[in-house]
């Protein structure tokens, strides 16, 4: 409302507010735009002052200290009128916890002395927890206490250190330990400054918001818990533009009442409680829920983790130490955490927002006991017992104080790991557990109810991180309304009848597999008709497959494609309208009954019933697809199951049952019986039966029976009592698969199941462990050989070999990691109750996947010994995929940073930043013009802080960011730089060939003279390692490599290093890894000579022929140059390393085939000296820094610790025995150097020597029985009779070449291994044709043939000349048909008799290659492929203009004009031309491909595209009448004509008299071949020879 009193005044604007009392006065004022309600408040109702004192900061005072000053005068006008006004004396001090000091408090108080201040003054504290702190100290100690005003300016403030009358400073001895309690006269709650905080300090505040609604009211909770988008839109409402909305009650919009009602619900709160223990003697203990561990957590990590975050996480540990007392359920817990997260709040204290702020080093020192001495001398400890805030619910707690709290309690809580001992005699113990919902039906409930129509309540649902990730996307898709009833415990649902909209962000799903499969179908009902919607996951939900789901859907007519790894997340699903199509779906079901629940659950939405046809072997899990099934029928679908593998789902929509109750998880179930079944005791589950829904369900019966125990089970409940200790019986052969996530439970018990003659029980039927949250089977076999048990790993199941209790290792508690595998952890909490020396789980934490409680039911219910454990740490982790966040460049200037990062940006379709470019802008002035004027400190501490923006804030994702040569002189820009590195980011150092980086900078005047030296190279060798440790990869820039002469540059040598150095971009960010595909045998050919130029220029391409991977032999490298050098010379080592560095890159820029690094020492047969292990761990650190997709790693005490930090790469754990003396195939040997290296490697290479033939044959049973394609095993024999071996290898088998010496005894070519397995019948003959007509005279036939039999392959192929592509389809359908070229007329009309297009033919329209994948027909085009290497390679000969800066130009505008459309497209030049003498049918070509290019535009003539200069002119139509005008060729550039009769056509000869570089139509048309054959192979082609087969056929005829 507004006021006016004087004509001379400005009206007020008095804010109507709410008053909340404190201590018997209201003076706590809450609203919005306060300004002139605060003064006018204070003149009116507050004693009067002669001086009222302003005490703010620099933020702060830039943003409000004039409109403070401004309110002052007009408000004094209105309240005083005539009378000369009090002084208003305004302080500023700088910001930051360092100004909260006894010094600055003195320099106040003497300036307050110096301003003639005297008691009747009044000071406001304007500003955040610091300035209201320091500021109520002054007022309470100056002239023995002044009144004081408080205005808090952070969420933080208001809620909690402006209420209650504690101020005070820091010391050098802690923080707040000099103050005095001193109440302010006001409180004013401004909620419009809000809008100007971080979003950062937002969710910084409402930690103590939601801590004090969970101590106090669950009504505000609730509000809290449903609001908090609404929450944030209102503090971004607070103020806008000098917007007032929100100043009245009828301005109030309904998001800026609900932050009103939540800020002073919390104020509220605090004020009752500091109004009955003002001094903290009790009551107002309870305002510390969460402060005693989230202080010690803040202890150790302030201050780049803030107060309120640390209080987060300690509200939750705090209340799971509730949960492990009984007070607390797990429900309440679940809320707690999902309520902290909505704001942006970690809950864990290894959280994702944690590690991004400190990095991994840091979050190291986080260890339970360093936390527990912090607590020790906590303010709220009294003597030596801990206290805590214990909740009873949600807004209630046990005591209306502190309760006392055993330290070995809160250290179980705050420890990583858990230590569990074993259990005492409990056999007359009986007990009854109530394991959490299921997961699988949780899941289930949740996506039914969510498409359903009405409103459900669903009881018993599990609250793990799975379904709260099914719960949050399902929201975020619009899906569905949810509310929660019974303190929790009753989910109400309210679906939208399959309404589903685009989703604001991204669905990240963490490991969560079932969501991940489910909604990988149910975001395809997003009724969207344009975008895409993408889901991803975590590092290992990235590596587990969704391929044939995928596949299914996208032959149905879904749009979804891989944003990283073929077959896994990332996925990009593109909406246009038509949702799910439906009708006949076939499904791969062999590898996860998920992806049949995925499309069975949304089949009642497609856009036509569905039938789902079952395809590619025995279904896994029958009984989870008959559980699906079910659940639909009681949502109102029923599924008609019309043959064993048929269903038929008709049209529909689901009908919410009023109630569903989901059944407890029998998988959980099976832990607690499996305790009973192996301590001897009893223990019952009440609501697990034979009527059960879940497989696991039939636990008890078919396998705690068969193995000894008592087992009482009903239609609704399960009992089982365990024999004597020790007496369980080994299972002979038990097939798991109607309960496969059972196996891990039923492992550990045949761990110990001793009893009986036979002590090996044989688990089967459990294929799909291997792809679960972990290789299962392959964990289960490490962990369980850490307690001395043999196993054997099978594709198909496990053998488990029993040992009496007695036996089982008991010196030392065995450390077992747990995979983040939730499974893994359980079942071995249960094998450690009876293991004399206990066991230490790693990984507490992961349990909270399906059963947060576990650690309290074992310990509480079941009776197991527990205690805190502090895991040493292990070098474990899965691969790092950097995905959208940005990509930092730092080295010399001169190196090449911009040139490259702009390349990269473009190529990665992301912004470039050169950081000196936006320091400039941040800042107002040029770099120069910054150190001329204040000095390079200045400029430095510019640059720190405009990286910390980038890296934080502007620029944290989608860019590719240059950064200044000198960036890492900082100990914090270094540091800040690591900190990227650990957030998963790629930082890559370009290191420099110092001469031209010299000779660059002698020229470039741009920037000022290095500051410290004249001398480049001094400043260089000053940098060398400061760059080291500040990134996580190295790219090596230099131009001589490529000629040859260390100073002179190689012709075309820019863009070579240019198109590499995106090569490693694209595989740093996981967008292309480049990976041998393993899923048939495949060759890497190993480079035996002391330099790779030896194989240079020719040799290279012709000895890789066949080969998909290279590798280089760093031990071999070198020659006489380092024969006998001391690699233990530092100076030595690091001129090797530089030496090797150059190899590696000189091999990268002439091959495009991934990279196997080996340094092969000689205890395993190699060349490297043993002694030099430093240089050796540094060369394969190195490796993974240069972007080598594999780095071979030999098994020793070096392993773990490439492992660790393999980035990208994956590592080959190898052991070489060169006698075959020790590794044998057949002995415990060879099963425990396969579990060592499996332990730190993501592919095992185990190689022996053949002492007699059948040492191949066990090596090949071995292979049998232990490889797979998600845990890879290269195992062979070296020596002549152990060539068998070679050719039976199943993967990465190591190959030479008649051009080659052998790396090894033994070793052959790939052409020796092809016709040896082809005369063994493992390489049957297959059949390639030409379709088409007429092709009597194509040169195909020679290319392809004088290829295959260059390869050693069996195959033929010829012409099958046809007019109709009816003829084809018996030669398509034989069993022989291998592939297929296909020319005209057949392009387009092939495509409907194959079974997929890739993403090229549908965009081009036509297919010209047909492949034979997993026995589908897969349509493909080359022809685009040919154009695009043919250009590269003339650009690169030509040294004509880059691509990204060029101007193209396409004659022609029919099928062949769409390759080169997209051809061009593929090397992103911008600007495209086309001409075609019917303009028209350009014109159709013109819109239907411009959305590719920034230009694509018409031509009505060739004398008018002349004007454009294009540089790249491609011809697809074979006129010899063209007319070519000399004035298109005025630039340099590159003519390609796809004609190859005649050899010069108009348009060549045209460019070659204007001395263009041409390139010929029979170029491309061997270019696009070997693109095919390298396809149906799956290896590089052998160039040459298909090259010179076609050229002499082509010279002979033309």
């Amino acid at each position: 409302m507004s006021t006016d009193s004087s004509s001379n005044a400005r009206s007020l604007q008095i804010a109507e507010v709410e008053r909340i009392s404190i201590l018997g006065s209201e003076s706590i004022v809450c609203g919005f735009h306060l300004v002139d309600y605060i003064w006018t408040d204070i003149f009116t109702n507050l004693a009067a002052a002669s001086t009222y004192v302003l005490i703010t900061d620099t933020n702060l005072a830039a943003l409000y200290a004039d409109k403070y000053k401004e309110g002052f005068t007009a408000a004094w006008a209105h309240v005083r009128p005539g009378v000369a006004a009090p002084r208003l004396l305004v302080r500023v001090l700088p910001p930051g916890e360092t100004s909260k000091s006894r010094a600055t408090k003195s320099e106040i108080e003497d300036w307050m002395l110096a301003q003639k201040c005297t008691r009747d003054t009044l000071v406001m504290a304007l500003g955040g927890g610091v300035i209201g702190d320091l500021v109520g100290f002054v007022a309470a100690t100056f002239m023995r206490g002044v009144p004081f005003v408080q205005v808090p300016t952070s969420l933080l403030a208001m809620v909690d250190s402006s209420i209650g009358g504690k101020t005070a400073v820091d010391t050098p001895a802690g923080k707040n330990l000099v103050g005095s309690f001193w109440q302010p006269k006001r409180i004013f709650m401004d909620m419009a400054v809000l809008s100007t905080l971080p979003p950062r300090e937002f969710s910084n505040g409402m930690a103590e918001v939601v801590k004090t609604a969970a101590i106090w009211t669950a009504e505000e909770f609730d509000v809290l818990e449903a609001g908090a988008e609404d929450i944030r839109a209102a503090v971004l409402e607070g103020q806008k533009d000098g917007d007032m909305a929100g100043l009245t009650i009828a301005s109030r919009s309904e998001a800026q009442s609900l932050l009103l009602r939540v800020i002073s619900a919390s104020a509220r709160v605090k004020a009752y409680v500091v109004t009955h223990d003002e001094r903290e003697s009790g009551m107002r203990g309870l305002l510390n829920f969460g402060h005693t561990i989230g202080h010690a957590i803040e202890a150790v990590l302030s201050p780049q983790v803030l107060h309120g975050e640390c209080v987060a996480v300690g509200c939750v540990l705090e209340a799971e130490v509730a949960r492990r007392m009984g007070h607390l359920g797990d429900v309440s817990v679940a809320r707690l955490a999902r309520c902290l997260r909505a704001y942006g709040l970690p809950t864990a204290m290894d959280d994702a927002i944690i590690r991004g702020l400190v990095g991994e080093e840091r979050l190291r020192e986080l260890r339970p006991q360093r936390l527990m001495d912090v607590m020790s001398v906590d303010k709220k400890t009294v003597g030596s017992q801990k206290r805590l805030v214990v909740l009873k619910r949600l807004g209630e707690t046990l005591e209306m104080k502190p309760t006392n709290i055993d330290d070995s309690l809160i250290l179980e809580v705050v420890s990583e790991g858990v230590r569990v001992n074993a259990v005492a005699d409990v056999t007359q113990q009986a007990v009854t557990v109530v394991p959490p919902g299921s997961k699988s039906i949780s899941n289930r409930s949740l996506q039914l109810a969510a498409l359903g129509r009405g409103t459900c309540r669903i009881r018993n649902l599990l609250h793990s991180d799975d379904t709260q990730v099914m719960l949050a996307a399902l929201q975020a898709m619009g899906a569905c309304s949810v509310a929660w009833e019974d303190d929790g415990a009753t989910l109400v649902v309210t679906g939208n009848g399959g309404q589903l909209q685009r989703p604001d962000a991204e669905l990240y799903l963490g490991n969560a597999g079932t969501a991940a499969r489910f909604l990988s179908t149910t975001v395809n009902l997003i009724d969207a008709r344009d975008g895409s919607s993408v889901l991803t996951g975590n590092a290992r939900m990235k590596l587990r497959p969704s391929g044939p789901l995928v596949d299914a859907l996208r032959a149905n007519g879904c749009g979804i494609e891989y944003l990283e790894r073929e077959g896994s997340l990332p996925l990009r699903v593109q909406h246009t309208g038509r949702g799910f199509p439906g009708g006949h779906i076939q499904l791969a079901a062999s590898i996860s009954s998920q992806y049949v629940s995925s499309i069975l659950l949304c089949a009642p939405y497609a856009q036509e019933p569905v039938r789902l046809e079952l395809v590619g072997g025995k279904v896994i899990s029958q009984l989870y697809i008959d559980m699906t099934i079910a659940m639909m029928a009681q949502f109102g679908c029923h599924v008609e199951r019309i043959s064993p593998n048929e269903y038929l789902i008709p049209t529909g929509a689901y009908e919410n049952p009023a109630e569903y109750v989901v059944e407890s998880d029998a998988s959980s179930a099976t832990y607690p019986l499996a305790f009973a079944a192996i301590t001897g005791s009893t223990c019952t589950v009440p609501n697990i039966g034979s009527a059960s829904l879940q497989g696991d369900a039939r636990f008890a019966v078919d396998v705690l029976r068969p193995m000894g125990c008592t087992v009482e089970q009903t239609a609704t409940s399960t009992t089982v009592t365990g024999p004597p200790r020790g007496q369980l019986h080994a299972l002979a052969e038990i097939d798991m698969e109607p309960m496969t996530d059972a196996f891990l439970t039923a492992a550990v018990l045949a761990a110990v199941a001793a009893g009986g003659e036979d002590r090996v029980t044989r688990i089967r039927g459990i294929a799909n462990q291997h792809v679960k949250e972990c290789d299962r089977i392959e964990a289960m076999c490490t962990e369980l050989g850490k307690f001395g048990v043999e196993t054997e790993n099978l594709a198909d199941g496990i053998n488990v070999h029993a040992r009496v209790l007695s036996e089982l290792e008991a010196s030392e508690a065995p450390s077992v990691h747990c995979y983040d595998d939730h499974r893994v952890a359980m079942s071995f909490s249960v094998l450690a109750c009876v293991v004399q020396s206990g066991a230490e789980i790693r990984e507490r934490r992961c349990v909270g996947k399906t059963w947060p409680s576990w650690w309290d039911v074992l310990a509480r219910d079941l009776g197991a010994p527990i205690s805190g454990s502090d895991p040493a740490f292990e070098a474990h982790s899965d691969p790092v995929k950097a995905d959208a966040t940005s990509v930092v460049l730092i080295g010399m200037r001169g190196v090449g940073k911009t040139t490259l990062g702009r390349a990269a940006a473009v190529a990665l379709n992301r912004e470039f930043v050169d950081l000196d470019d936006f320091l400039e802008r941040q800042v107002g002035q040029t770099i120069p013009e910054i150190i001329n004027r204040d000095g390079w400190a200045a400029f430095r501490s510019h640059e720190t802080q405009v990286l910390r923006t980038a890296l934080t804030q502007a620029h944290a994702t989608g860019a590719v960011i240059a950064c200044g040569g000198g960036v890492i002189e900082s100990a914090e820009n270094r540091e800040q730089l690591r900190a990227h590195v650990a957030r998963g980011a790629a930082v890559i150092c370009l290191t420099p060939n110092m001469e031209h980086v010299a000779e660059y900078l002698s020229r470039d005047k741009t920037r000022p003279a290095y500051a410290v030296t004249s001398d480049i190279h001094e400043v260089y060798a000053r940098r060398l390692p400061l760059y080291a440790e500040s990134c996580n990869y190295e790219y090596l820039v230099d131009k001589s490599l490529l000629s040859g002469d260390e100073n002179s540059e190689g012709h075309g040598a820019w863009a070579l290093i240019e198109r590499d150095f995106i090569r490693l971009v694209q595989f740093a960010t996981g967008r292309e890894l480049n990976r041998v595909d393993l899923n048939g045998p495949s060759f890497f050919v190993s480079l035996t000579a002391p330099s790779v130029r030896e194989y240079l220029p020719a040799k290279l391409e012709a000895l890789t022929a066949g080969a998909q991977a290279i590798e280089l032999r760093v031990d071999l490298l070198g020659g006489s140059e380092f024969a006998g050098a001391d690699f233990n010379d530092a100076q030595v080592a690091a001129s090797f390393s530089a030496f090797v560095h150059k190899q590696f890159a000189l091999l990268r820029h002439n091959s495009r085939l991934p990279i196997v690094f080996t340094v092969r020492t000689q205890l395993q047969g190699g060349a490297f000296p043993a002694s030099a292990d430093t240089l050796r761990l540094q060369l394969l650190r190195n490796a993974v820094q240069w972007g080598a997709e594999y780095v071979d790693v030999e098994v020793d005490a070096k392993a773990p610790a490439v492992f660790a930090k393999r980035q990208n790469s994956m590592v080959i754990a190898s052991y070489h025995d060169t006698t075959g003396e020790k590794l044998q195939w057949d002995s415990e040997f060879a099963a425990e150097i396969l579990a060592r290296a499996r332990a730190c490697g993501d592919i095992v290479k185990l190689i022996s020597f053949a002492r007699s033939w059948s040492d191949n044959t066990k090596c090949q049973q071995f292979v049998q029985q232990h490889h797979s394609t998600t845990a890879p095993l290269i195992a062979l024999n070296m020596g002549y009779t152990g060539q068998m071996s070679r050719v039976l290898c199943p993967c990465l088998t190591p190959v030479t070449h008649p051009l080659l010496a052998a790396a090894a005894p033994g070793q052959i070519s790939v052409r020796q291994i092809h016709q040896a397995r082809s005369l063994l019948g493992l390489l049957p003959a297959q059949q390639f044709y030409l379709f088409g007509t007429p092709i009597q005279h194509s040169p195909s036939p020679c290319m392809h043939n004088a290829a295959f039999a260059s390869l050693g392959l069996p195959h033929t192929y010829e012409l099958k000349e046809t007019a109709t592509v009816d003829e084809l389809l018996p030669v398509l359908a034989h069993a022989s048909f291998g592939g297929a070229s296909v020319t005209i007329p057949h392009k387009q009309t092939i495509i409907p008799l194959l079974d997929t297009l890739s993403p090229a033919a549908q965009r081009i329209g036509a297919v010209n290659t047909v492949i034979v994948r997993d026995g589908q027909l897969y349509g493909d085009n080359t022809d685009y492929l040919g154009i695009v290497g043919c250009l590269q390679q003339a650009q690169l000969s030509a040294h004509t203009p880059a691509f990204t800066e060029s101007v193209a130009l396409v004659i022609g505008a029919g099928g062949t004009a769409r390759a080169a459309l997209f051809a061009l497209h593929t090397l992103r030049v911008p600007h495209v031309l086309i001409y075609n003498r019917t303009q028209e049918r350009a014109q159709t070509l013109c819109d239907e491909f411009s959305s590719l290019f920034s230009t694509l535009s018409v031509t009505d003539s060739l004398d008018a595209a002349s004007s454009k200069q294009p540089t790249y002119i491609v011809g697809t139509i074979p006129a010899s009448d063209l007319c070519v005008p000399d004035s298109l060729f005025n630039v340099r550039g590159v003519a390609l004509d796809m004609a190859y009769k005649p050899k010069w056509t108009p348009l060549l000869e045209s460019a070659s008299r204007r001395s263009w570089h041409t390139v010929h139509g029979v170029s491309v048309l061997i270019e696009q071949g070997i693109h095919q054959m390298e396809k149906w192979t799956r290896a590089v082609a052998p160039a040459r020879a298909m090259g010179d087969a076609v050229l002499a056929k082509y010279n002979s005829e033309f």
